[in-house]
């Protein structure tokens, strides 16, 4: 393990030490959810994904959220999980469309399983996500997650029809990562606001921070994919150009790119293959990595004043440190 990926962790650590004991009641849920199911395949299943391990940034906003808004229930652990549990089933699904080998380090489900069923798997984790939040029994948070859980279907089309299109502008590109990532942010919010009968006021100010982080979080993964280090993210560098994804450093690299090299770009693009290499290097060359880190950092920004309603707390600070863990991470 490199020194970077042990300071990151340092950081994530530092930013969810608040609620670390709800995380590992997140953790022990799935597991349960997961042992219970009458399918052996199921829980093997179940039980190789949760070893992974992952960020938990949607339980972690949802919760953190619920303590700063003043909630001091144990609900909160319940819908933690049961985000996650959609969030995996829209990775499991993702993996079989991308055709994913890899993810956190390790083969996907799909790898190990086949695609037969890991989508039937991840079809589990979905109508298990929605008993799971039921039991709760709260109508705002069935509205949250339902809705959530329809928009995230349809980014996965749009981005599907925007692949190997070299014409996607940045406004296309945000309008994928809203519905693909920005929205299980924003339902966290919405759930932490019905657990803790949140203000109209507070809710609108804290799914304008979560879209804000979700569009932050995105454009740093996306950068990864030209800067990172697989050892250090997990990810397969240059995956995302080789399924055809239009990312902002690619469109801003089209932008500022010589009309050689723009042209090199979009034939590659069209084509889902290419001298990813040569294609990095024009990436880096043309300044359009640093653009992209600026424009996180805008949105970081919009997310830390998106805050100000909120009452000062422990909560809150892990909530403004969390913008900056994103931006900066390695991984």
């Amino acid at each position: 393990m490199t020194s970077n990926t042990s300071q990151a962790k340092k950081t994530a650590q530092s930013v969810l030490a608040p609620i670390v004991e709800d995380l590992k009641a997140v953790d022990e849920i799935l597991e349960r959810e997961f042992a219970h199911s009458q399918s052996p395949t199921i829980t093997e299943i179940g039980s190789y994904i949760t070893q992974a391990g992952g960020k938990r940034m949607r339980p972690a906003i949802l919760m953190l959220m619920a303590r700063a808004l003043g909630y001091e229930g144990k609900d909160h652990q319940q819908l933690g999980a049961t985000i996650e549990m959609l969030h995996t089933a829209t990775l499991m699904h993702d993996d079989v469309v991308d055709e994913g080998m890899m993810r956190r380090g390790r083969p996907t489900a799909n790898a190990q399983w086949g695609n037969s069923v890991a989508v039937l798997v991840g079809d589990f984790m979905y109508t298990r996500s929605f008993e799971m939040m039921i039991r709760i029994g709260n109508l705002r948070v069935m509205q949250a997650l339902a809705s959530a859980a329809n928009t995230l279907s349809e980014g996965e089309v749009i981005q599907m029809k925007n692949a190997h299109d070299p014409s996607v502008d940045e406004a296309r590109y945000l309008k994928v990562i809203e519905r693909k990532t920005s929205v299980l942010f924003a339902a966290a919010a919405k759930m932490a606001c019905a657990l803790a009968n949140a203000s109209e006021e507070n809710e609108k100010a804290l799914v304008q921070y979560t879209m804000a982080l979700g569009n932050a979080f995105q454009i740093a993964d996306d950068i990864l994919d030209y800067s990172g280090n697989p050892e250090e993210s997990g990810k397969q560098i240059g995956a995302d150009f080789a399924e055809g994804k239009v990312t902002l450093p690619v469109i801003y690299a089209m932008q500022a790119a010589s009309q050689e090299d723009r042209t090199f770009i979009e034939e590659a693009i069209r084509n889902g293959h290419g001298d990813f290499e040569k294609i990095s290097q024009i990436i880096r060359a043309s300044g359009a990595i640093e653009c992209c880190k600026q424009r996180a950092m805008e949105e970081l920004k919009k997310g830390q004043l998106a805050l100000a309603p909120l009452s000062p707390s422990i909560f809150k600070n892990s909530l403004i440190e969390l913008l900056s863990f994103v931006v900066e991470r390695k991984a």
